[in-house]
């Protein structure tokens, strides 16, 4: 049965309050033994007071700096160590924002280098065309490449000048460093250029140093092929190629390509020819102009005396 009064249901503070004579019991008991612990320790504070050392430096002062030195020195680098911590940070946080600030300013100056180097290019490219406009014979359009045929058989491009200017096909479109091809169709604004390198063309020329004839026919993307020189032709690999004007549709003497192999054929020999121009990295070109029939007469009337 439950028993209030049972010492097991009784709450903690009953148990402390039978500790507590106890304690009182043996601080009676050893009174003695704590008052003489407690006047020794008042003498020494007394003597450490009166006693002097080395600069009369007070012997309590002595143990005060013993005891509370090593606490000082620790707080005392503690200090210092956070303070420096905090500096490091505050310094590398500084680094970072002018890191990402000069990050920004490599970006923009990336950037204007870039673009100079492009209107630097663009420049010379023009400059060179314009080279070319002064030495050929004839008129010449300058025009930008705006388009590409499709594929990896594409051999034509497309040009942003047309019956606007007057354009008509069979009209040789060239470059500073060669030939590129010749007009196939016009358009308002526009005209489609067939290149060297297409099959369906064909580009009267002879070889610059021997002097002999051939026509250029495309075989390929990036080169073709000079047609009808006879096997018994000596013909060189790196002799240059030029056109012969007498397809009337290329000026006479314009670079074509580069011979890069030859072999003997049945009656005729195999050449491979280089384009000189970078067909593939075409921007600008200019497109010669036939001249008039006024200007053929002019041209063909003898000198006077």
């Amino acid at each position: 049965m439950f028993e209030p009064d049972s010492p097991e249901t009784a709450p903690p503070a009953q148990t402390w309050s039978h500790e507590a004579p106890r304690m009182q019991a043996f601080v009676a008991r050893h009174r003695p033994f704590f008052t003489l612990v407690g006047v020794l320790v008042a003498q020494l504070l007394l003597l450490s007071f009166q006693i002097t050392r080395n600069h009369n430096v007070r012997l309590i002062q002595v143990w005060a700096v013993a005891v509370f030195d090593p606490f000082e020195r620790c707080l005392h680098d503690l200090f210092e160590n956070s303070s420096r911590a905090w500096g490091t940070y505050r310094s590398l946080w500084r680094a970072h924002q002018q890191n990402q600030e000069l990050h920004a300013q490599l970006l923009v100056a990336r950037s204007q280098l870039q673009q100079l180097s492009e209107q630097a290019g663009e420049t010379q490219r023009l400059r060179a065309l314009l080279e070319l406009k002064t030495h050929l014979p004839l008129q010449s359009v300058a025009a930008e490449v705006i388009a590409t045929s499709p594929g990896e058989s594409g051999n034509a491009i497309f040009i942003d000048k047309g019956t606007d200017l007057g354009l008509v096909p069979d009209l040789a479109v060239v470059t500073p460093d060669g030939v590129v091809g010749k007009i196939i169709a016009v358009f308002p604004h526009t005209s489609q250029v067939l290149l060297i390198t297409d099959a369906s063309s064909g580009v009267g020329c002879l070889l610059e140093k021997s002097r002999i004839q051939g026509v250029l026919k495309g075989a390929g993307r990036n080169w073709s092929q000079l047609h009808y020189v006879m096997n018994e032709e000596n013909v060189a690999v790196g002799e240059a190629v030029v056109t012969s004007g007498l397809d009337q549709v290329y000026p006479k003497g314009l670079p074509v390509g580069t011979v890069i192999k030859t072999d003997e054929g049945n009656i005729y020999k195999t050449i491979a020819v280089k384009p000189a121009a970078a067909l593939n990295r075409l921007e600008s070109v200019l497109v010669v102009l036939k001249p008039s029939l006024q200007e053929q007469q002019a041209t063909n009337l003898p000198a006077r005396p």
